[in-house]
């Protein structure tokens, strides 16, 4: 089969894009992630064996983000939590106006951790906010 589909005299030829059974394929959407802002995880000294899991909370990690409308403390709360599904705390209050707004239009954002670093009691894990477009 030919790599391009004629067409009449005086206009441009089409080229097949995937030529799998002769069936125009059609490119995947360009994905990107495209990051958004530096900030830490809120709460996490609220956090049942937080020192536990430390550990295995690794730079570069990614971190799952969730609304929680119904949060009596937040209307706006963000919960972030490990791929496995473990709650590591909120992305802070005073961060989460736009975020949130972003969610709830049904926009994916995500975390990846940059820092951790133990202040006494409290565990200081710093991140950078993804939109995956």
């Amino acid at each position: 089969m030919s790599d391009e589909l004629v067409k009449p005299a005086g206009s441009t030829a089409l080229h097949v894009i995937g030529e799998s059974l002769g069936q125009l394929s059609i490119p995947v959407p360009f994905e990107r992630d495209i990051f958004l802002f530096d900030t830490y995880v809120a709460g996490t000294s609220f956090i049942d064996g937080i020192k536990e899991l430390e550990p295995y909370l690794n730079i570069d990690d990614r971190l799952d983000f969730f609304r929680e409308p119904n949060n009596k403390y937040d209307e706006r709360a963000i919960v972030i939590k490990t791929t496995h599904g473990t709650k590591i705390g909120y992305v802070p209050r005073k961060d989460n106006i736009v975020f949130s707004r972003l969610m709830d239009a049904g926009k994916l954002l995500f975390g990846r951790i940059t820092n951790k670093t133990w202040c006494n009691q409290w565990l200081k894990i710093e991140i950078k906010i993804f939109l995956h477009e």
